[in-house]
């Protein structure tokens, strides 16, 4: 009934008259981005010869142990910066569509009725009482002659694929993270099974010691000497103990559990080695998602200038009205009580004490902090793939000798036992080979577990496919982000 009574013309009109407007809106200040041109590095410091496209396997599955695997996944689901990093895209969406949701006519729809009494004063002698009802539609539009809200529109859209960039970041941590972390339990409890036994053994060394320190067969100098090894050894358990529990209560933080137990599957000395990740240095600015990041950060930026820039002009605003308005009710939607109204505004800036000059100074600023933490994010990530190539390569190197030593220090255990026996040597000696086989085996298990953690580190530093492979496990993939449209 309230369509029927107005003019479908005018309607038409007003329609066409804003969306006339549109072309108006061509052109757009500020810069437009480039992506700035960064040194980088022909190859690795240690070139590998294995294919890139290794980086984006699901890596934590090569190590063979469903345990671990399993403690991703309940990383991926529950971990709780995980759970804010995905909030803060969620978040970022909904800004995207405010800014954009200003690019766009808006239209509002009213309807009042009031009943009112004049004061007996005024110009009316005694006051009247009467009522007034109305139904309108209305429309505005701001022209974006000069692309402020596509500027804030393109830095809000930047603003959302940085943080969905960001909850990648936080993806890859977590994985690396509870592999490492796994990685370091497992190398805990085999220190502890070392110190246990190594306890045991010399428990029964100093036994025996003491039997013949009392029957004067010794002096008593190798009695204390085996109990003073005896109980070093047994300080030891505790202390991996402590540190055990610490582990578990780190890893169930990642789980975004409580603290308690975590379960075990594969013996550090069992796991399997992932295969080597590749890709030249270049790559990286395309499959680390900090770098990706940093780089909407960057666009963002850029674009926050044009936002700025565009205060020096003029805002130009259309308006329009269609609606009905009477004082009886049953007159209201009549033809006498159409009300129309059309309108045009300007608002240009004369003088604000520097205000905008200042505005887009910031802007500019932030626009440079951008710029140079693109450029870091990139330096850095050079530096964590060299770092993690020369840890794997090294602790390789180091894991090979350190083996060789604790053979090397057995046997000379076994032998020097085997002197002190034969009366050849006093228990000084024997007692030192035991001490440095017991240190030897602590470091070679702790090598070993730097070496795994290297692996982890290199797909952490190379990023890739994985990434999304990973959030694929989560539900909550990016990948049909409506960032991308």
């Amino acid at each position: 009934m309230f369509n029927s009574s107005l003019n479908p013309s005018r309607v038409r009109n007003a329609a066409a008259a804003l969306l006339l407007a549109l072309p108006l809106s061509a052109c757009m200040v500020g810069p437009n981005y480039q992506r700035p041109e960064v040194d980088v590095p022909g190859a690795w410091r240690l070139a590998e010869t294995e294919a890139g496209e290794i980086s984006n396997i699901a890596w934590w599955d090569q190590f063979q142990d469903p345990v671990l695997s399993n403690l991703v996944r309940t990383a991926l689901a529950n971990n709780k910066d995980l759970e804010i990093a995905t909030a803060n895209v969620d978040q970022a969406f909904a800004q995207y569509g405010i800014a954009r949701a200003a690019q766009f006519p808006q239209l509002n729809a009213d309807a009042s009725a009031a009943r009112e009494r004049s004061s007996a004063t005024t110009v009316v002698p005694g006051g009247r009482i009467f009522s007034d009802y109305g139904v309108n539609l209305s429309a505005s539009f701001e022209l974006d002659v000069w692309g402020k809200l596509r500027r804030a529109t393109e830095a809000a859209r930047a603003s959302l694929l940085a943080s969905e960039q960001g909850r990648g970041t936080v993806v890859l941590t977590v994985v690396t993270a509870v592999a490492s972390g796994y990685i370091q339990m497992r190398a805990l409890d085999r220190q502890l099974e070392i110190a246990q036994r190594t306890s045991q053994s010399l428990g029964e060394a100093a036994r025996l010691q003491r039997v013949r320190f009392e029957e004067g067969a010794v002096p008593e100098s190798d009695y204390q000497q085996a109990e003073s090894q005896y109980r070093e050894a047994v300080a030891r358990v505790p202390e991996f103990e402590r540190q055990i529990a610490q582990q578990e209560n780190f890893l169930n933080v990642l789980l975004g559990h409580n603290p308690g137990l975590i379960p075990r599957g594969r013996d550090i000395d069992t796991l399997l080695f992932p295969a080597v990740p590749g890709g030249l240095p270049a790559s990286l600015l395309e499959r680390r998602p900090d770098i990706r990041q940093a780089e909407q950060n960057l666009v963002a930026a850029n674009a926050d200038i044009g936002v700025a820039k565009a205060a020096y002009f003029p805002d130009i605003s259309l308006t329009a009205l269609l609606g009905l308005e009477s004082a009886q009710l049953s007159d209201l939607f009549k033809g006498p009580s159409k009300v129309w109204s059309f309108g045009a505004g300007v608002l240009q800036p004369i003088f604000n004490a520097g205000r905008i000059r200042s505005q887009v100074a910031q802007a500019e600023a932030l626009q440079r902090q951008a710029l140079h933490a693109y450029e870091k994010s990139i330096i850095s990530a050079f530096q964590d793939v060299e770092n993690a190539l020369i840890d794997r390569t090294k602790f390789g190197q180091i894991r090979e000798e350190q083996a060789k030593n604790v053979a090397a220090l057995r046997r000379f255990r076994d032998l020097a036992d085997l002197r002190y026996r034969e009366g050849a040597t006093i228990y000084l000696e024997v007692a030192n080979a035991e001490q440095s086989l017991f240190n030897a085996q602590l470091a070679y298990v702790a090598t070993q577990a730097q070496l795994f953690q290297s692996y982890a580190n290199l797909y952490k530093a190379m990023g890739g496919g994985w990434v999304d492979e990973a959030e694929g496990l989560v539900g909550h993939s990016l990948a049909g982000s409506p960032a991308t449209e």
